[in-house]
């Protein structure tokens, strides 16, 4: 979590998967430990740990023997396993009712969107109840309830498009909100195949982006549409476009429009790669590498962004482009660099203000801010105003050998990523034997067990 966070209010008696995660913190806390030590101690991520104690990710039967085992329960929590997968079961078959559900709410949306600018009348709402009404669409979309979403989206559009046509005061603000709530409607859309109607609110969201004057939910827009090109196979143009936003935005202001720009960058490299266009993927993801220096893990206008965000696509960018080397690197944490310094001057806490999503990523600590000889976050230097004079805290990744990675190093980052390492070491071993490597379609050639001789089988 974030230093001074109180942690979240569990309800243990919400459903199994909230007992299980009340139990694991009651445990944790009982041993004393941060959800970043007992991760250590079982080989898995902190980020995990407060996830599942937020009911927010099914547990599985290992990580919770290893709970148990380094928390001293003697089997607790694999025996409240059983609950939990029944809770899991039932989960599934009512995702598959509510997958139904949402598309027979598609025509209403439909209807929604085609009278945006003559919206049946009705009442409109202050503009507070409104912006209730929009947060709690994102997080609903955030936690991929698209029932919910859609339910809500036939009432909840007419009466922004209602709103909007007032043009009052608040009009930009209406128009920021109007862009959330066309956002949670291109995500029922993307995801349930409807890529017309997704391309089509795609639009809408950006020409609501830009009445609302906000350089972040313009950059928030323009992230999305970078989904038109993964659809329509211009990828390289899509790559274009969301470097032309990048350049719009002032990423040395605040967290948030470091995350904007970071994620734009991040985006872009995966569109580039696809595009096969390798220079220019690395130039951005090591661009999303230089903002993620400054930016603590978290969901920022409905996009995640941070330091594991740049490294999970970092690593995904390596395999896909059958880089093994850079994918060792990637997992193993070689792409690091000397922490960005801070800069002389102090700054407050207020330079950095917390992520507003609810659903956001917690980290037990801002390590992406960390710096040698720091006493305390809020005393860590400002990022300078323009990345133009290039000063020594703000890392510009000028080629494919200039990377900045805020990862942690240390004996407990090498504790987490040392599987995965041993995992692609193995393969990459097999690729560069002559013999099992790769074939002359350059595709993995099975592994072949050999066969023990008769005298050596066990009887």
């Amino acid at each position: 979590m974030l230093v001074g966070q109180e942690p979240r209010e569990l309800t243990p008696y919400q459903s199994p998967l909230a007992f299980f995660g009340a139990e694991l913190r009651r445990g944790r806390t009982a041993a004393r430990l941060s959800q970043t030590d007992l991760g250590h101690k079982v080989n898995y991520s902190g980020a995990l740990i407060g996830k599942i104690e937020k009911a927010e990710r099914w547990p599985q039967a290992d990580l919770a023997g290893r709970c148990d085992e380094a928390l001293g329960l003697g089997g607790h929590l694999v025996a409240l396993l059983d609950a939990v997968n029944r809770q899991r079961q039932a989960a599934s078959t009512t995702h598959a009712a509510a997958h139904h559900g949402v598309l027979d709410h598609l025509p209403a949306l439909r209807r929604a969107l085609d009278a945006r600018d003559c919206p049946a009348d009705g009442p409109v709402r202050p503009a507070p109840e409104l912006r209730r009404e929009v947060q709690q669409l994102v997080r609903w979309r955030l936690e991929t309830d698209y029932l919910a979403v859609a339910r809500r989206l036939t009432v909840l559009l007419p009466e922004l498009h209602r709103a909007r046509q007032q043009r009052t005061s608040e009009h930009a603000g209406v128009a920021n909100l109007l862009t959330q709530a066309y956002r949670a409607s291109d995500a029922i859309a993307d995801k349930f195949g409807q890529h017309d109607l997704s391309a089509r609110i795609i639009d809408l969201m950006c020409s609501a982006a830009a009445e609302s004057g906000d350089e972040l939910t313009i950059a928030a827009a323009a992230y999305v549409r970078g989904e038109t090109f993964f659809a329509n196979g211009d990828w390289l143009t899509g790559c274009r476009i969301l470097d032309r936003a990048a350049a719009h935005l002032r990423p040395a202001i605040s967290v948030h429009a470091a995350a904007a720009y970071g994620a734009l960058h991040m985006r872009a490299a995966v569109l580039a790669a696809r595009g096969g266009d390798p220079d220019t993927a690395a130039r951005h993801i090591d661009e999303a590498a230089a903002a993620a220096c400054h930016v603590p893990e978290a969901v920022y206008r409905g996009t995640a962004f941070g330091p594991a965000s740049v490294r999970i696509h970092r690593l995904s960018l390596s395999v896909d482009s059958h880089d093994l080397a850079a994918a060792l690197r990637a997992a193993t944490g070689g792409h690091r660099r000397r922490p960005c310094p801070p800069s002389a001057g102090p700054t407050t806490s207020s330079t950095w203000p917390a992520p507003t999503c609810t659903r956001a990523i917690r980290t037990e600590h801002w390590s992406s801010l960390t710096r040698p000889g720091a006493a305390h976050p809020s005393t860590y230097g400002t990022i300078p105003r323009s990345k133009t004079a290039s000063p020594p805290c703000w890392p510009v990744a000028r080629d494919r050998r200039s990377r900045c990675c805020a990862w942690p190093s240390g004996s407990a980052h090498r504790h987490r990523s040392a599987g995965r390492a041993q995992q692609l070491r193995q393969l990459q071993q097999r690729v560069d034997d002559p013999v099992s490597g790769l074939d002359d379609h350059g595709i993995l050639r099975p592994q072949v067990t050999p066969r023990p001789a008769p005298d050596q089988r066990c009887t």
